[in-house]
């Protein structure tokens, strides 16, 4: 039975609530780690907030310049995206965040770890297999999960116990962010028929309507500059989202199919992350050797399933990174971004390593492809297709 336990806290309702019932159904004591991973706020009131609750003790670590280059930018050069729409935004945050639980869990002795997840979330499945990953060894608890309480009931239960909250009944949607994106869902959403409110957008809210472009450059797959201004990781990623979704592009509305098997309406706003995997992907286009890149296209749907599933820290996953670090070498320049009033596109992009070669490409007078050599090129390329029809198919009864 657990002693000790550190808590992955959000200072939201559920962790609140989680971290009095802790302490008074499972009689443990509560350290509370908060991780800021670019989400914001106040976070001496979030370490308030779980001290009131009843918490030994509240640590805030603040992982973001780390969840950018550990995460974000590996899952870029992946050019990840979950059933080819979503960019991985709570996929990816979890591996950090339970990182730092461990880490903290070792700290203060803790012989447990706690998250607020629910029993048919995807984000418990990432919890609980990251963690015992890092450490088999430690106990994972889900007070959520066995519970019993409604919303309602939490709200209540938090007023009996004087934990400052700031839920109500009347807020009905629930809202995961971090410098990767943003995730909306519950309320009239949950009917995937029901057109998502307005209200529920934030990162993607329309201001600007003149055309503009915005160049992002790449060393070897990484982001290091925008309009030639080198930034930081989380720089850039603050600066690119804020820009593109000033058009309000970068909306997602799938139905996805959780790991817990069921299937469930989501909404994201990610204008950063769609519109870096964009450039990303496009420069490889011109940099990327032909096997190379559709290999590379093969292996980024399995990636992608791996991060939403909680395995990102599997062996699998390690190889595939190997095998993307090593394709992004030559991925070095600028592509251009053209924004509109609810649009982004590339119509650019530039490499001193590029293998895109306008002797061979153009039509014009310096043509350098050696078009005599296509004839006997050609008739071997389908030359088993030929015998077939033939032998075979629709030449056979002439």
């Amino acid at each position: 039975m657990a002693k000790r336990v550190v808590l992955a806290y959000s200072g939201g309702l559920d962790t609140s609530v989680a971290v009095r019932w802790l302490i008074e159904k499972q009689g443990v004591e509560v350290i509370a780690l908060a991780a800021d991973v670019g989400q914001g706020g106040d976070w001496d009131a979030v370490k308030e907030r779980a001290l009131a609750a009843g918490a030994a003790d509240a640590v805030v670590v603040d992982c973001r310049e780390e969840f950018a280059r550990d995460f974000c930018v590996p899952a870029l050069k992946a050019n990840a995206l979950y059933e080819g729409k979503y960019p991985l935004v709570s996929a990816l945050s979890r591996p950090v965040i339970v990182k730092h639980l461990v880490e903290a869990a070792r700290q203060f002795g803790a012989d447990a770890v706690a998250h607020g997840c629910t029993g048919k979330g995807n984000d418990q499945v990432r919890f609980e297999v990251s963690t015992r990953a890092l450490a088999p060894d430690l106990e994972v608890l889900a007070p959520v999960r066995v519970w019993g309480m409604t919303r309602e009931d939490a709200i209540e239960y938090a007023a009996t116990h004087d934990i400052p909250i700031t839920a109500s009944k009347e807020k009905l949607y629930s809202i995961d962010d971090n410098l990767w994106g943003r995730a909306i869902e519950c309320g009239e959403m949950e009917d995937p028929w029901a057109a998502p409110p307005q209200g529920v957008w934030s990162l993607t809210v329309p201001t600007q309507s003149d055309e503009r472009e915005l160049v992002i450059a790449f060393d070897q797959g990484v982001p290091v500059a925008v309009d030639g201004k080198e930034l930081g990781l989380v720089e850039i990623v603050e600066e690119v989202g804020a820009v593109v979704g000033s058009y309000g592009w970068g909306r997602i509305d799938m139905v996805e199919n959780r790991r817990v098997g069921i299937k469930s309406r989501e909404t994201y706003e990610c204008p950063a992350s769609l519109a870096l995997i964009l450039a990303h992907a496009d420069l490889e286009s011109v940099t990327l050797e032909r096997d190379l890149a559709r290999e590379k296209q093969r292996l980024e749907i399995r990636y992608a399933e791996l991060v939403y599933d909680g395995l990102w820290f599997s062996p699998l996953r390690n190889s595939l990174d190997a095998f993307i670090q090593e394709s992004q070498k030559p991925v070095t320049g600028e592509v251009r971004l053209l924004l509109g009033p609810g649009r982004c596109i590339v119509n650019g992009r530039r490499s001193d390593w590029s293998l895109y070669d306008y002797g061979l490409a153009t039509y014009d007078a310096a043509d350098a492809f050696r078009h005599e050599d296509a004839e006997g090129f050609v008739r071997l390329w389908g030359l088993g297709l030929e015998t077939w029809a033939a032998r075979q198919g629709p030449g056979r009864d002439r």
